[in-house]
């Protein structure tokens, strides 16, 4: 699955326990990663320093649903039982 344009759902509604760049705790759920443009795109999606646990992330349509509303409801249910 392509990420849809303008989500960037995943680097807001997940927590991240590892370090990323700007973000050496990492970021907790429902905060939006430093690396998130206006545009809702990764700044360093092509950068050496793009964390593993981001580029292992898969997104597919269970995930991410029919819109970017959508994807943020799922990730933050997800989100809230891992966190259990």
């Amino acid at each position: 699955m392509i990420c849809r344009s303008e989500c960037g759902a995943c680097c807001i509604a997940l927590s991240i326990s590892s370090p990323l760049p700007g973000m050496p705790d990492g970021k907790e759920a429902g905060v939006m990663c430093i690396n998130l443009k206006d545009d809702y795109r990764c700044a360093i999606y092509d950068d050496p320093e793009y964390p593993k646990v981001c580029s292992g992330f898969k997104a597919e349509p269970a995930f991410c649903g029919s819109d970017r509303e959508e994807a943020m409801k799922i990730l933050e249910s997800l989100s809230k039982r891992q966190s259990v």
